[in-house]
């Protein structure tokens, strides 16, 4: 058995860039959430530079992705209408959120909760 990562073989944006469709080449497919992309962007605004360093996203409920551009032969940039567009997702790394996607969206849940935070977005004035 390979610990490698399943390859994508089709990307397609749905529901007007609300969610991403990613087929693998091991067969499954799954349907991701622009909301739950956005707020778990590998970018180092999200992420942090080290331990520790990661930034809670909230206010996305909303946001939708407006484009998909290949990186190299490894990863795919996804652009966003809330202007965030530095993420470098991996294609393991979209395999990693697809397949525990229900837990990492649980637990972002757990998180604005407990910091008091809204997924929807905040007017601006």
């Amino acid at each position: 058995m390979s610990d490698k990562a399943p390859w994508p073989t089709e990307f397609r944006l749905k529901d007007h860039g609300r969610t991403l469709a990613i087929k693998f080449d091991d067969g499954n497919s799954y349907e991701l959430p622009a909301e739950y992309l956005r707020v778990e962007s590998p970018s180092a605004e999200v992420q942090g530079h080290g331990p520790g360093g990661r930034t809670t996203q909230f206010g996305k409920s909303s946001v939708r992705i407006t484009e998909i551009v290949p990186t190299g032969n490894y990863a795919v940039r996804l652009l966003f209408d809330d202007h965030h567009s530095t993420g470098i997702y991996s294609f393991a790394w979209l395999h990693g959120l697809a397949v525990n996607h229900a837990a990492k969206w649980r637990t972002y849940l757990d998180e604005i909760k407990a910091k008091g935070l809204s997924r929807d977005a905040v007017a601006k004035r």
